[in-house]
């Protein structure tokens, strides 16, 4: 019987929202070269591979943070799965800009904040965590209690799991970086050889050159 980390995973590869090339690396907006890329947004253009996630999305916040009181995405990515949620969980929904607006009312969170109450974040997937634990303080800063995160990829580095446990915080992803080689080796959409480079690049994707 299929986990449903491996669902998951295999919509995210059925509808290419995962991309392998290990000769032309892709740049990640911190300058590492990656030799996958992970794009959750066309998931956004697929009526049932969306109805999915957002239902596992929802099992997990129903399940794991039951006491949350309101849902915060992070723009832009987060914005739609933290919306569909909290819509069918019936809780209040609002989103946090990389930085303030330069006009109008200068917010950095879009939404109504409720200083004290339990929120918890949506992510469409994590790396680092540094932008995504920027987003947590910057909801703290405001008042509220952040009690988790989830996401729906995260690439599982070491320094992530290091961040979120320093952070106090706790966070959860629908899938991996792990289950996604597995089954793209058991589905033989790459060789062994991609397998170890693949494997190669997370150990150390700050100084990966390809």
């Amino acid at each position: 019987m299929q986990t449903n980390e491996r669902v998951v995973a295999e919509k995210l590869l059925q509808i290419k929202a995962i991309l392998v090339n290990p000769i032309h690396p892709f740049t990640w907006a911190s300058g590492w070269k990656s030799p996958i890329y992970c794009d959750n947004r066309k998931v956004l253009s697929y009526p049932y591979e969306r109805d999915f996630i957002k239902s596992e999305l929802c099992n997990v916040l129903f399940t794991e943070f039951d006491a949350a009181d309101a849902i915060a995405g992070v723009a832009t990515a987060g914005i739609a799965w933290g919306a569909m949620a909290a819509d069918q969980l019936k809780l209040p929904f609002l989103y946090i800009r990389p930085k303030p607006k330069e006009h109008g009312l200068g917010n950095q969170i879009e939404g109504v904040v409720f200083p004290g109450k339990k929120v918890v974040v949506v992510e469409d997937l994590i790396s680092t965590g540094k932008s995504s634990l920027q987003v947590v303080k910057v909801l703290q800063d405001a008042g509220m209690d952040v009690i988790g995160m989830v996401s729906i990829f995260t690439y599982a580095f070491e320094a992530a799991d290091t961040a979120f446990k320093e952070a106090g915080i706790v966070y959860r992803s629908l899938t991996n970086y792990g289950v996604l080689i597995d089954l793209a080796m058991e589905k033989k959409l790459v060789d062994a050889s991609t397998e170890q480079l693949l494997l190669n690049w997370r150990t150390d994707p700050a100084n990966w050159k390809g």
